[in-house]
């Protein structure tokens, strides 16, 4: 039987408003094979990020449990779930967060970086990804050249650097036109499916959603199929 990428078993996000309790996510549960690409449809406040956020382990879930790389994240210590996030997950968002002062090539690079590597040890990595985005020529060039649609194809590629065995998406063609969100997922979904990434992507689109092999509703935080 091959474990699964991600698992959420009765998984709730409860917030308390002062008010009262507020449920962002209700009894969620999934299993996400590898290699599946998942588009998590729904409106805005319907419980996307907040799903997407608890499989990262940004947040840990109120009721329930997240399961990845077969570890139960609320088991894990703050730094032992960035490290597990800075090791399997690729994360992509609708507001590209890439560092003005840096290059194409360095933005791309910026994870390993961080994680303590050489320029030298990821170099060709780099580049070979920018060719696969059409930004080859680009890659020395400063960030703030780009248009909205080449800097998430940048932003595709830094995440994808460290091969991750899932990479999350957040709205990621929130900013750009029909046409650019077209093209950007279907590269995104291309990519992952080379790369042998299991993807969620949130999306308010049902467009957009409708190009991933499967498709899941949230709706005031409870999930069901489309």
């Amino acid at each position: 039987m091959v474990e699964s990428v991600l698992s959420f078993r009765g998984v709730s996000k409860i917030y308390d408003s002062g008010v009262g309790i507020r449920y962002a996510l209700r009894e969620v549960s999934f299993d996400l094979s590898p290699g599946q690409r998942v588009a998590v449809e729904g409106r805005s406040g319907s419980g996307k990020s907040t799903l997407l956020h608890l499989a990262a382990g940004i947040d840990l879930p109120s009721r329930g449990e997240v399961w990845s790389e077969g570890r139960n994240l609320a088991s894990l210590s703050e730094r032992d779930r960035a490290l597990l996030r800075r090791k399997g997950v690729g994360l992509v968002f609708q507001f590209f967060y890439l560092l003005s002062h840096l290059s194409v090539a360095e933005n791309v690079g910026l994870p390993e970086l961080v994680a303590g590597s050489r320029p030298s040890q990821f170099a060709s990595r780099v580049q070979a990804l920018l060719e696969r985005v059409d930004l080859g020529d680009r890659a020395g060039d400063p960030i703030h050249q780009l248009s909205g649609g080449e800097m998430q194809r940048v932003a595709i590629c830094r995440a994808l650097l460290r091969r991750p065995r899932l990479l999350l998406a957040d709205e990621p063609t929130g900013n750009l036109d029909d046409e650019n969100s077209q093209q950007v997922l279907q590269l995104m979904l291309s990519l992952a499916e080379e790369e042998g990434s299991s993807l969620i992507y949130a999306t308010h689109s049902r467009e957009l959603a409708s190009l991933a092999d499967q498709r899941w509703q949230l709706h005031s935080g409870i999930m069901g199929p489309v």
